[in-house]
């Protein structure tokens, strides 16, 4: 009766997903996706995803953000991890570390943490990726942090 669609979706159509948590949401777990992630509600458990994450003025994330793209104009507590392009809009708030490639802050933006750029690259993996079995040929490299 259901089954698993993204098994079989084609590795682009997984791509072009976009997944919403909305504004008055909130949602305690993790959260694992191809697509795109906005967020506009809270979420209490890490976030990841291959393509990229926006978090809006009122979202609020407690744990690790992983992504090749993120925009944040809401706040976060925990570790942000941005294989391609961070954008802090004015009203972000980062309590935790940030490890990207390339960074920009606009003004009036918070961050409360370490900040490493230009580090080394490891591969985002999600879901049967983590046991060997990737649905997807191509594959996206996040930052790898290290101790400071």
């Amino acid at each position: 009766m259901f089954s698993n669609k993204t098994e079989k979706m084609a590795p682009q159509d997984v791509r072009d997903s976009s997944n919403i948590i909305g504004k008055g949401t909130f949602l305690e777990g993790n959260i694992e996706s191809f697509g795109n992630i906005r967020i506009e509600g809270k979420v209490n458990g890490n976030v990841k995803s291959k393509s990229k994450i926006a978090l809006g003025q009122s979202s609020f994330v407690e744990g690790n953000i992983v992504s090749q793209n993120a925009e944040i104009e809401g706040e976060v507590k925990g570790k942000i991890e941005i294989s391609e392009l961070l954008t802090l809009k004015p009203t972000a708030v980062i309590n935790g570390d940030i490890y990207t490639n390339k960074l920009i802050v606009e003004s009036g933006a918070t961050i409360n943490g370490n900040c490493k750029m230009g580090t080394a690259i490891k591969e985002i993996k999600i879901g049967s990726e983590k046991n060997g079995k990737s649905t997807e040929n191509e594959k996206i490299s996040n930052p790898s942090p290290k101790p400071l």
